[in-house]
Order: structure tokens, then C-alpha cells, then sequence
């Protein structure tokens, strides 16, 4: 029997899409737990997929999620985050990478090298 990882993708893209305070808890303590990585940029890239293929694309609230887990996130995270947002050039991806972006969280975790 093959047990199902805890937390799935769904829950994960379920929490995202709502962004209230308690759901930014629950992944801002997956975040903490590097073993739940794999689990939490899955429920991003199944968050993101629903949101481009959704009738309507709220880009402000897209764009907020990639300020607000940019600026969450740990460090070793920031790359995959950033991978993630670049694995299209749907708008939904754009309006996230955009607010990833602005979070600073990629420069903040590695810092430019000063020559």
C-alpha cells in the first residue's frame, strides 16, 4: 500500500488560491519544513494551472501571492519559486513572477557578489 503525501498538491493549491491569514500560516509552516518542499511547489504549479485555465484571471490577486510567499519564503526555496514562475509565459505565471519579483526575496537570499 503506497500512502499518499501529507499534504497533496490540491490542499496546497486550495490554500494559495484563498491567501486569508490562516492559510497563509499553514504554508508559511510547510515552508519551514524543507521535506514538504516538493509538496508545496506542486501545489503552486496545480495553483497556478488552475489559474490560467480559469474563465476569469485575477492577475492583482496573483500577483500579490508571488509578493507574499517571495517575501516568505526561506532562501533555499527562492530559486524554485522563481523557476516556477518563468515555466510559462501564460499572464497568470506573468502577474505572479511579477509580484515575485517585487518581493526581492531572489536578491535578499542571494545577495549580489560586490566586486
Amino acid at each position: 500500500m503506497t500512502s499518499t503525501p501529507f499534504p497533496d498538491r490540491d490542499t496546497i493549491a486550495s490554500k494559495l488560491a484563498s491567501l486569508e491569514e490562516q492559510e497563509k500560516s499553514y504554508v508559511s509552516l510547510l515552508m519551514e519544513n524543507a521535506a514538504q518542499d516538493e509538496n508545496v511547489i506542486d501545489g503552486l504549479h496545480r495553483h497556478l494551472n488552475n489559474a490560467a485555465s480559469a474563465p476569469f484571471l485575477n492577475t492583482l490577486k496573483l500577483e500579490s501571492l508571488g509578493r507574499w510567499i517571495g517575501g516568505a519564503a526561506p532562501a533555499r526555496l527562492q530559486i524554485r519559486l522563481m523557476e516556477a514562475a518563468k515555466s510559462s509565459q501564460h499572464p497568470a505565471y506573468a502577474a505572479f513572477r511579477s509580484g515575485l519579483s517585487r518581493s526581492g526575496g531572489l536578491e535578499r537570499a542571494y545577495p549580489p557578489a560586490v566586486i
